[in-house]
């Protein structure tokens, strides 16, 4: 049976899906975050009735109200990826005398910050500062006195550097190489490791796949961040579990 608890996050989830929505979208455009949400083709202000996430998309059968322009798949996609992202957090991690109010609040805004780094590398090639080095500083005072995860941050970072400088920053861009220190400062050691090889995992099967169906050659630039992140998603939620199961497997 469904509890209410699980309902009111995954709402939760979706309204803070379609916020990171704005925030990537005025990221784009170099715009404050403050302000009344309008349509990015005809500009029209927005009603209420026109932002309720998810279900607004469906009713609007996926154009604005205004112009009838088609509104971007990306919009449900976020808000229901922030949503159940928001569930497995609730899932793995439940609010108990071990896991603070403090400490889920965290884990929400770190999510929420990699969710707006995956979709803005996805489409634009490029990292946004103002999203990762507040993370970045948030982690580090969050976990300054844990060894485990100033190790993981800077056995991640010192990797990723060593390729960016030996491939003449060919191989990645220096973003990744920033965004590395927050993923070690996220997952700790080993957890690290995990996020790591399933990052070069997904983008090895993905990257192969994109150029089976020719929509990459093996000169084409393809975005890191979003493979990265994707690891991390993973080991956060599962890495203890597949460290366990490796070892168990190897001895």
């Amino acid at each position: 049976m469904v509890s209410v608890i699980t309902i009111f996050v995954f709402i939760f989830g979706l309204i803070i899906g379609s916020f990171l929505n704005c925030v990537i979208y005025r990221l784009e455009k170099g715009k404050s975050l403050w302000g009344r949400s309008y349509c990015p083709h005809c500009k029209h202000t927005l009603i209420w009735t026109d932002l309720v996430p998810v279900f607004s998309f469906l009713f609007l059968k996926g154009r604005c109200r205004y112009c009838h322009k088609k509104i971007s798949i990306q919009y449900p996609m976020v808000e229901i990826l922030t949503a159940l992202i928001f569930l497995l957090i609730l899932n793995f991690q439940p609010l108990n005398l071990k896991f603070s109010i403090l400490n889920l609040l965290f884990l929400l805004y770190i999510v929420s910050s990699l969710i707006v780094i995956f979709i803005y590398d996805l489409k634009h090639y490029l990292i946004p500062d103002k999203i990762l080095f507040p993370a970045i500083i948030i982690a580090f005072i969050y976990n300054f006195l844990n060894f485990n995860y100033l190790l993981a941050a800077f056995i991640a970072f010192s990797f990723f550097l060593f390729i960016y400088l030996i491939s003449k920053g060919q191989w990645m861009g220096f973003g990744d190489v920033k965004l590395s220190i927050l993923l070690g400062l996220i997952l700790g050691f080993p957890n690290i490791l995990v996020g790591l090889f399933l990052s070069f995992f997904f983008g090895a099967i993905i990257g192969i796949g994109l150029i089976y169906l020719n929509k990459k050659g093996l000169k084409s630039e393809i975005p890191f961040a979003p493979f990265l992140i994707m690891g991390t998603f993973v080991a956060m939620f599962f890495g203890d579990r597949i460290i366990q199961c490796y070892f168990g497997f190897v001895f």
